[in-house]
C-alpha cells in the first residue's frame, strides 16, 4: 500500500485523526515513531484545537516538511522551508479554492451546531478520507514536495 492510501486508511478505519494518521506514515522516514505522531497530531485534530482553521492534513504535512527541508544552518532551514509550505498551501487553494478547514467541511466544528453536522453528514469521511478528497490531495502533493527535497 503506497503513503497516499496508507495514510488515508488510517484516518478512515484506525481512528486517528487526519493530522495523526499523516504524521504517522510520513513521520517514519524521518524517526518519528507511531506513539509520537499520535502525540504531535492530537491538538491539530479539528485544526488546532478544534478551532475549524487551516486543515489537519497541511498543518501535519507542514511539520514534515520541516523535516523533509532541514538543515544544519538554521538561516538556511528558514529559506529553504517557507517557499516549500507556500507552495503546498498555494497548490491546494487551486484544487480546493481555502484551506480553511470549516470552508472544506461546510461546516464549523468550533460550535455545536457545526459539530453536530458534520456528524450527522459524515462530511469527514465525504470530504476528507475519501479517494479523491482533501487527504489524498494533501498527501499526494506532500509527496512531490519531498521529492523535490531530494
Amino acid at each position: 500500500m503506497n503513503k497516499v492510501k496508507k495514510t488515508l486508511d488510517l484516518h478512515r478505519n484506525d481512528g486517528l485523526t487526519c493530522s495523526q494518521a499523516l504524521l504517522t506514515v510520513y513521520g517514519e522516514r524521518y524517526g518519528i515513531d507511531p506513539e509520537k505522531a499520535m502525540l504531535l497530531g492530537r491538538p491539530l485534530a479539528g485544526v488546532i484545537g478544534g478551532q475549524g482553521e487551516t486543515c489537519g492534513y497541511i498543518t501535519a504535512a507542514i511539520l514534515i516538511l520541516s523535516y523533509a527541508y532541514n538543515y544544519k544552518d538554521e538561516a538556511e532551514a528558514r529559506k529553504n522551508t517557507h517557499p516549500v509550505v507556500m507552495n503546498l498551501f498555494r497548490r491546494f487553494k487551486e484544487r480546493h479554492g481555502t484551506t480553511m478547514c470549516k470552508e472544506l467541511l461546510g461546516a464549523d466544528m468550533s460550535s455545536e451546531e457545526g459539530r453536530k453536522k458534520i456528524k450527522e453528514e459524515k462530511l469527514v469521511a465525504k470530504r476528507c478520507h475519501c479517494d479523491g478528497g482533501i487527504g489524498q490531495d494533501v498527501t499526494e502533493i506532500l509527496e512531490t514536495l519531498i521529492s523535490i527535497s531530494e
